[in-house]
Formats: C-alpha cells, sequence, structure tokens
C-alpha cells in the first residue's frame, strides 16, 4: 500500500483527466485568497504598514503585544474590507467583533492572531469568472478582517531561523469560496478576477511578488456522482497565479494516484516547490477548534451603520462588467475592444479622460491597443507613467480625422517625439515636415510619375487587375515621403487608370 502522506507516482500531472483513474474522479476546490490592504498604517496601531524596510523597525509595543498595550482598530481598513464586500455583491454584517485565533508560529509575536474568521465582516457573495467552459458564478463563504503574522527567513543564516517582524499586524482581508471549483483552470480564472478587483477598487495593490496577495488552497477528490466531499489537503501560501495552477493540477494527480494504488489520503497543510512544481507536506492540518477562538477583551465590537455603508457605496468605482457594457453602450464600441480596455482600471481612466477630448472612441481603443500598449510593453512601463498627455493623443487623433497626417506617420514620426518633449502634434508635423498635401494640382505630379515608371503594371490594371491600385498609391507615398493625402490620391490614381 502507497504511504498516505507522501508516496504516489505522479507523472506531468495535468489534472483528473490527465490521469489514471483521472475519467472517475471530479476535484474539489475552495480557495482562501489573502489581500494585504492599502492602509498606510497597521489593522490595531500607528506603525508603518508599508512593504520593505529594514527587518523589525516597523513595530512597537502593541505590534509585539506587551503587556499593558491596548490595540484601535483602523476604520480604513474596516471601510476597504467593506469596499471589497460591496463590489462582490456580499451581505455587510453590521455588528462586529475580533476574535482571537491561539496558535503559536516565530512569526506571531503576540501567541496569537486576532481574525474575525467566526465573525466575518461580509457574508456570500459571488465573483464572476469565464473559462473555456463558459460563465461562472464562483460563490463565497465570506471575506473577513484579521492582521497579517511576521516573516520567517530561512535562508540567511545556516544553523538559525531569522524573524522579521515588520509585517506582523498588516491588515488582510481573507476572501474564502465555498468548495465550488472542480479544475485548476476555474481556479486560475478566480484569482485573476480578484487580482484584478482589487486593484481595480484600490484596496490592495495585488503584488504577489511581495506577498501583498497570497492564496491558499483546499483541494479534495470524489468520485464522480458523490455529494460527500472527500479529505482536503491544503496547499498553503501559493504566490503566482500560475503556481496556483500547477499546485493544484500536482494535487488532484497526487491523491488519484494515491487512491488508485489503494492508499489513504491524510488532511494535511503542504507547501508548493517552485523548482519541480511539485507540493510537500509541512504538518497535519488543524481543525478549527484546535485555534481555541474567543472574543478578544481588548478591542470593542463596532457596529457599522446604513449611512456609513450608503457613503462607501457610492464612493465605488463602476466595475470591469458595468464599465464593458457602458462602452458598448455609450460609444459603439465592440465587446472586444471595451474589454480590452477593462484589463485594467489605469487603462480605463486613461481611455476615460481621451474620450473627452475625441469622439473617435475606436480610433482611442486603436491607438491604446497598439502603438501605446507596444510602447509600454517595450519600456516595461505600466500606462499610469504614460508621458502623453490625454489632450495631446486627441489631438494627434484629431490632426489624423482632418486629413493633415495619415496613422502610419503619425504613430512612427510624430508619436515617439510626443513622448519625449511637450510639443503639440500639429507643431511636431510641421517642423518635421509631415503635413499631407491634399492639393490636387501638386499630387498630380507625383500620381503621373508612380504611373508612368510602371507601364506594364498599368496594362494589367486595365485587364482586370484592380488589386494594384495600392501598389501605385505605395509608389505615390514613396516619392512624396509620405506626404501626399492616400485618399484623395486612390481618387486621381482611379481616374487616370480609367
Amino acid at each position: 500500500m502507497a504511504n498516505t502522506n507522501e508516496t504516489a507516482t505522479v507523472n506531468s500531472p495535468s489534472g483528473v483527466g490527465g490521469k489514471v483513474g483521472g475519467d472517475k474522479y471530479e476535484a474539489v476546490i475552495g480557495l482562501e485568497i489573502h489581500a494585504q490592504l492599502q492602509t498606510e498604517s497597521k489593522l490595531f496601531c500607528g506603525d508603518s504598514a508599508a512593504f520593505g524596510g529594514a527587518p523589525n523597525t516597523h513595530i512597537s509595543a502593541i505590534t509585539m503585544g506587551h503587556p499593558g498595550t491596548l490595540p484601535k482598530t483602523n476604520k480604513k481598513a474596516v471601510e476597504y474590507a467593506i469596499k471589497m464586500g460591496l463590489a462582490c455583491n456580499c451581505e455587510i454584517v453590521k455588528d462586529n467583533y475580533f476574535a482571537r485565533k491561539n496558535y503559536f508560529y516565530p512569526d506571531l509575536p503576540k501567541g496569537y492572531q486576532t481574525s474575525q474568521h467566526t465573525t466575518p465582516i461580509c457574508k456570500g457573495g459571488i465573483v464572476p469568472i469565464t473559462t473555456s467552459e463558459g460563465a461562472k458564478d464562483v460563490e463565497l463563504n465570506r471575506i473577513h478582517l484579521e492582521e497579517d503574522a511576521g516573516k520567517s527567513i530561512h535562508d540567511i543564516e545556516d544553523d538559525y531561523t531569522c524573524v522579521d517582524l515588520n509585517r506582523a499586524g498588516v491588515p488582510l482581508i481573507e476572501i474564502v469560496t465555498e468548495p465550488c471549483l472542480h479544475s485548476s483552470e476555474e481556479a486560475y480564472q478566480y484569482v485573476t478576477e480578484v487580482r484584478k478587483l482589487v486593484q481595480w477598487i484600490g484596496v490592495c495593490d495585488g503584488n504577489m511578488e511581495e506577498g501583498s496577495l497570497r492564496c491558499d488552497a483546499n483541494v479534495s477528490i470524489r468520485l464522480k456522482g458523490e455529494k460527500s466531499l472527500g479529505t482536503k489537503v491544503e496547499v498553503k501560501n501559493l504566490n503566482s497565479i500560475r503556481n496556483v495552477k500547477k499546485a493544484i493540477d500536482y494535487e488532484i494527480a497526487r491523491m488519484i494516484a494515491i487512491v488508485e494504488d489503494g492508499g489513504k489520503i491524510v488532511q494535511q497543510t503542504r507547501s508548493f516547490n517552485a523548482d519541480n512544481d511539485t507540493t510537500f507536506s509541512m504538518r497535519d492540518k488543524e481543525e478549527a477548534n484546535d485555534y481555541r477562538y474567543f472574543a478578544c477583551p481588548d478591542l470593542s465590537p463596532f457596529h457599522l451603520t446604513d449611512e456609513f455603508i450608503k457613503g462607501i457605496e457610492g464612493a465605488l468605482p463602476k466595475l470591469p462588467k458595468q464599465l464593458i457594457a457602458s462602452y458598448q453602450n455609450d460609444f459603439g464600441l465592440s465587446a472586444y475592444d471595451a474589454a480590452q480596455l477593462c484589463d485594467e482600471k489605469e487603462t480605463s481612466d486613461y481611455f476615460n479622460a481621451v474620450a473627452k477630448e475625441s469622439k473617435n472612441y475606436k480610433a482611442i481603443v486603436n491607438w491604446i491597443t497598439g502603438p501605446i500598449k507596444q510602447y509600454l510593453n517595450d519600456s516595461n512601463l505600466s500606462i499610469g507613467a504614460l508621458k502623453l498627455p490625454a489632450k495631446t493623443l486627441g489631438a494627434l487623433i484629431q490632426l489624423i480625422d482632418e486629413g493633415k497626417v495619415n496613422f502610419s506617420v503619425a504613430a512612427t514620426r510624430i508619436f515617439p517625439v510626443l513622448l519625449q518633449s511637450d510639443k503639440q502634434p500639429l507643431q511636431v508635423a510641421e517642423e518635421l515636415n509631415l503635413l499631407q498635401v491634399s492639393d490636387t494640382n501638386e499630387l498630380e505630379g507625383w500620381v503621373d510619375e508612380a504611373i508612368s515608371k510602371m507601364p506594364d503594371k498599368v496594362a494589367e490594371y486595365k485587364k482586370g487587375k484592380k488589386g494594384l491600385i495600392g501598389l501605385f498609391v505605395g509608389e505615390v507615398k514613396k516619392l512624396s515621403k509620405g506626404k501626399a493625402d492616400p485618399k484623395v490620391v486612390t481618387e486621381l490614381l482611379q481616374k487616370k487608370l480609367g
């Protein structure tokens, strides 16, 4: 019989369908996402909540839980938790208190964690996702507030573990799903949507590398058609969306291999090894009663008024789903273009700003998803760092709409200059002698020259190869050094070529 904790032959884990016996089983997955709130101070004291800093410098007697110290709840953290709850259509619980979750870790200085695990501020809710199987609403169990622990560091000293308590007490929301996910793809899309959402409403920066967003995956398997849940395993602290998918795929395959080999799955906590895409056991999993929850005597319960909640709701930005519908209805954009703009809030904010300067909404999309996106990717920048004011891009689009320059010239010659200066598009076009020539008399000279250079192509055109018109337009463009208005040139060529 297989070792129930570890041993199972797992080859190229690829989910339920990719393993021996995989067609017999269904995976059941629940996710817990910890999102660090973007407050300036910690959840229960004024210590800095900023990332970084020399080890153990963002701490005080309150963070350390020294006798005689009294914590005080951070109002902004409460607001952010409500904000996320409203964005996920949760029920906001008006009467709240914090509990002590008792367990020992060297990076938990008080010997307990202050959490709302038993009395969440937000209940229920959904997060919509789309996978290859279609649309699905991921059901939430709760969103609750809690403080973070510190950080144990094992790779500085050979014989010792170092502890940095800067992160201890930083405010978190824990977003807990129901066990309603059934594949690593669904989990991947869900974490992607949550990360996008916390960034969109401004409660968390979503930086998984810095630990601002971390995910724990609870994974079990059962025979297809069964209703009861199997023994679950929790994979802790997954710090990238890709690793969430890989860890779940590996666990599903490992569990199936154990069961198929006659073994028994043991409830335990595991960690993910990103070097070889496997998981390994850390400890047997604690049950909730092991934590001995009780109401924290040092923190007063707090009540949320309807007015307070409505104020937060009124300040919420339009969420991506709402904005996509708005862009389609108000600006006539396609579903694809609208979704492109809503990938990141900074992108939609920039579009909205440019849309106040130009009514050519499709052109704005083309610029944002074309030249601007390419420049940002090449420069490894976010759109928030783009040094092209909305008013300037609006003026550039107007220059094209008026036929003074074409898109190609604007993108390759004018746009790079605008990124490096405060000049206006018309000024740059004039300085570089790029304004299009629409005067028929001047254009006719270039058109006649282009025709005279290609008599064989003229004959072919007259025999019916009308697609050659582009060749002549290209030649005129070359002769005019890009200054000829292609629309007028095309009309002249068609007239002269019959």
